[in-house]
């Protein structure tokens, strides 16, 4: 079943997700996927400037404490196979120039999978003393890794266009872990101002990032059931400072290595907000990164169809005030002048996200008022034209708390809680958690075994996101008996998984 406006069709967003992403993306022009290269796209203007809006967020958060750095993309190979633990992770992955011209280079250069390898050789000269310490960059760069898995826009790609890292070295352990803390309370401000709800986690220790002590990941559910990871911070503590010797003198003059933490978030952030928040009709934004946040529609007669125009201008006049008014309040505002009809505005406009639609036509005029047209449902309410700018901002807000809070609604309905498999049907147990498993998160109960979870992810056809953190003390003490062992094990969640 398809929706119908304009002469133009989408597939539903509950009948074929993948199919309704890619269209999206192409109507509301966020990518234009027909680059030549497989995984590489190009960011059409309005979704660039989605993309600008979104990371103005996490800049802002950052520059609180941390110092934006740029370090260069070419990572020599010898830089690069320094850690070997670290480097097993994205062997598979890098991409190489191996040549200069015609010329063979003496040292294979890496285009940067992450930049562990390029920034750790330069904190050894800009760590000498504990005065030094802390030590907090970040920077917004692009990654390169061989993805041979199915690429798809902004979610699996072989060019990471915006890839935020912050990287950061402390004196203590305890101060490297005050900083995933840290982490973790700026990871929530963003997402929650992006509406985007998710579930924190600490990864497995199979599954941890290649070098880290332990990872800390944000994942959140999308549209077809499976989980999509937007965000992680990892305790690295010693093992890159012992391994790039990052050492600073402390105050009894003592060398001591640094501990450390770094942390990552992708364009999928990106993705995030559009697959979770968009509807049948297009994008559906929230107010803090929609490029234009109201769209001011005059209701006249088309002077392209010939017919009368009678009270035009005065409606026309009347946008324009508002539109002013809108903008010297600080709202990301536009009138839609065009020669198009009411009926194509509304669909160009519902299709690229924009928050609030403001209609004027001459009856408007005659009672002095406007009437708002919320993008997220659909409701109409009339406002005098003098309340515009206070009715505006209000409406905004409210826009904002109630997709937030749907979102969040979604995400916990399709969270399921088990309470173990019973000995006697085990295999009952196993596919009802299957079944479970195909519509979104389970929480079970799995011991620290890698053995066990590699069986448990090759029966449900899952990944193991792994224990919850920083939620409710009764979950964080909930222990039972693993669902593959029967070993005394505690409770993680699992799911299909991006």
């Amino acid at each position: 079943m398809q929706h119908k406006a304009e002469n133009q069709t989408i597939v539903q967003k509950k009948d074929n997700f993948s199919e309704w992403y890619g269209e999206i993306l192409k109507r509301a022009e966020i990518l234009d996927i027909r680059y030549p290269v497989k995984g590489v796209y190009v960011w059409y203007p309005y979704g660039y400037k989605v993309r600008n809006l979104v990371y103005g967020i996490l800049r802002t958060l950052l520059d609180k404490e941390h110092e934006e750095v740029l370090f260069p993309l070419l990572i020599p190979k010898d830089e690069l196979m320094k850690e070997k633990e670290h480097i097993k992770g994205f062997e598979d992955e890098v991409f190489w120039v191996t040549k200069g011209g015609s010329t063979d280079l003496d040292i294979p250069l890496a285009l940067r999978p992450t930049s562990e390898t390029a920034i750790y050789p330069v904190f050894i000269v800009w760590i000498r003393s504990h005065r030094d310490l802390p030590l907090r960059i970040y920077q917004i760069v692009n990654t390169f890794r061989y993805e041979t898995k199915h690429t798809r826009p902004l979610i699996r790609l072989r060019e990471i266009t915006s890839f935020k890292e912050a990287h950061t070295a402390h004196a203590t352990r305890a101060d490297a872990e005050a900083q995933v803390k840290k982490a973790v309370a700026l990871y929530k401000s963003f997402f929650d101002q992006l509406a985007v709800p998710y579930v924190i986690t600490r990864r497995p220790e199979w599954d941890k990032f290649p070098g880290a002590e332990y990872s800390i990941p944000f994942d959140t559910l999308m549209p077809d059931g499976r989980t999509m990871q937007i965000g992680t911070i990892h305790l690295l503590g010693e093992s890159f400072a012992r391994t790039f010797d990052i050492k600073y003198e402390d105050e009894n003059g003592s060398l001591k290595f640094v501990n450390q933490t770094c942390y990552g978030i992708s364009e999928r952030c990106v993705a995030s907000v559009i697959a979770i928040h968009g509807d049948d009709h297009g994008l559906v934004l929230p107010p803090t990164v929609a490029p234009i946040q109201v769209v001011i529609v005059p209701i006249v007669f088309s002077r392209k169809a010939g017919r009368s125009n009678n009270g035009g201008e005065a409606v026309e006049e009347a946008c324009v005030k508002v539109h002013e008014e809108l903008k010297e309040a600080g709202i990301r505002a536009s009138v839609d002048n065009s020669e198009d009809r009411p009926g194509a505005k509304y669909y160009r406009w519902e299709m690229k996200g924009v928050p609030l639609r403001i209609e004027i036509g001459p009856r408007d005029l005659k009672s002095n008022n406007c009437e708002f047209v919320r993008r997220d449902n659909t409701k109409r309410t009339h406002v005098p034209l003098s309340d515009v700018v206070p009715e505006v901002k209000r409406t905004l807000e409210g826009i904002q708390g109630d997709i937030h809070e749907a979102a969040k609604e979604t995400l916990h309905a399709n969270i399921y809680k088990s309470d173990g498999a019973g000995n006697n049907k085990r295999e009952e147990k196993m596919e009802e958690l299957r079944r479970k498993a195909e519509h979104g998160i389970v929480s079970l109960f799995l011991c620290d075994s890698e053995r066990c979870g590699q069986e448990l992810e090759d029966q449900l056809g899952v990944s193991v996101l792994g224990e919850a953190v920083y939620e409710t003390e009764e979950e964080e003490k909930s222990e039972g008996k693993c669902v593959i062992c029967s070993r005394k094990a505690k409770r993680v969640c699992v799911a299909r998984a991006y």
